[in-house]
């Protein structure tokens, strides 16, 4: 029941990332990428048999229940919902209901049976995103924004709580002036499985949008650390560029790289909430000993780049990059394959090769594509330093020495 209990969600999230000793962020980005894939091939499923759905609303069941019952995302069960009870203020009301009614034997309207033929006109998309973004305020009033056709689902939500506040349930008439100083029972319902859904949902679309920027502003701040010249998507697009990486580097820059093909080792990998608070390549943290570490990471580095050899590398090669993706999301194959190298492609057409980053991340190199060699695929943070036109390394903190900090001699060519 983890998918409609954001509590027991993140729990179980907490309790993995423990276990496993992986990062929150990672996790989560991974879950709901299998997730939405798995969506992706059984949505279908659901929606052909929207009319149920619709039914048992009508009955009286909740939205939450409905989407427990199919194992489907409340928020997006809310959509469904909305879809086909909903009504667009200012709608051709009579031709909707003409095709929403379903009669009886005898000919007469039946308002409780709902005809699987015949559909209500659908609310814009506008509309529904606006609704499910705020229930209360689109709609509160059942009036204004349920087909009248089906406005008698509002009493069979209700009429129990009504009834607890001394209500009768046969005084339909005390009954309609309660409810029209109340909520309506479909934003009540609406707004309950949209809270109650821990993947999904205007809230988590927004959240993952200010991920994405908070991560941006951490790559440009990580190169302008290293002293690396590069222009940000704001300033392509001020310059009328369509189609724009989140950075474009001023100059090609070298990297070094694992091959596809290298065995795969296990490494040791700086967490999302360490990246978060680097500043000027010194890792912010209370641990005793952390300078200690640090310096030994600098040393190791100055090691790597004296040992470093430009053209017989059994596990390593080098690669030239003009522009960085950045995704805050683990990077797993098919959203990586079907998703982000079709977007990056159109870079490559336009500036050449780049190099996507996933903060969080990504599946064995040999299961993505690369773009025929010309995509970078990186995960985790920023390599450690790069390979200017000069010849000269940038790492954390500018232009990089490989003698101890006292010694006057730099990488050179």
């Amino acid at each position: 029941m983890m998918l409609f209990s954001p509590k027991q969600y993140h729990e179980e999230i907490d309790a993995a990332s423990a276990k496993f000793d992986l990062p929150v962020e990672a996790l989560h980005s991974l879950f709901r990428n299998a997730h939405v894939a798995h969506l992706k091939r059984t949505s279908h499923q659901i929606k052909s048999q929207t009319s149920r759905h619709v039914q048992n609303y009508l009955n009286g069941m909740s939205i939450l229940n409905i989407s427990k019952k199919c194992n489907y995302p409340p928020s997006m069960m809310a959509r469904l919902i909305i879809e086909n009870i909903a009504m667009m203020p200012g709608g051709d009301e009579n031709d909707a209901n003409k095709k929403c009614q379903s009669t009886d034997a005898e000919g007469e309207t039946n308002a409780s049976t709902m005809n699987t033929n015949a559909k209500p006109i659908p609310p814009s998309r506008k509309f529904v995103t606006e609704a499910v973004r705020s229930p209360e305020k689109i709609l509160g009033c059942a009036s204004d924004c349920i087909i009248p056709q089906y406005l008698f689902s509002e009493k069979r939500g209700k009429r129990t709580q009504l009834e607890g506040r001394g209500v009768g349930s046969n005084d339909d008439r005390q009954f309609d002036e309660v409810r029209e100083r109340t909520i309506s029972r479909l934003a009540l319902e609406v707004k309950e499985a949209v809270n109650s859904d821990p993947m999904h949902g205007p809230r988590h679309d927004r959240e993952r949008h200010n991920i994405g920027m908070e991560y941006e502003l951490l790559l440009e701040k990580r190169l302008r650390s290293m002293d690396i010249p590069f222009e940000t998507e704001a300033d392509l697009r001020a310059r009328g560029t369509a189609r724009t990486p989140d950075i474009l580097l001023s100059c090609p820059v070298g990297l070094r790289v694992r091959r596809k093909d290298a065995p795969i080792v296990q490494t040791s990998t700086t967490s999302a909430a360490e990246i978060a608070n680097i500043d000027k390549g010194t890792i912010i943290s209370s641990s005793v000993g952390e300078n200690t570490k640090q310096e030994k990471k600098i040393n190791n580095l100055r090691e790597e780049l004296r040992n470093i050899n430009y053209h017989d590398d059994e596990f390593y090669e080098w690669k030239i990059i003009c522009w960085i993706d950045s995704k805050a999301l683990y990077g797993d194959i098919e959203t990586h394959n079907n998703s982000v190298l079709p977007q990056v492609e159109t870079y490559v057409h336009r500036f050449g090769p780049g190099m996507v980053l996933y903060w969080f991340g990504h599946a064995p190199l040999s299961r993505l594509g690369d773009g025929h060699g010309d995509v970078v695929i990186y995960g985790g943070d920023l390599p450690d330093f790069f390979l200017m036109p000069t010849g000269d390394f940038h790492g954390r903190n500018g232009k990089l020495s490989i003698e101890d900090d006292d010694g006057d001699d730099e990488v050179g060519t």
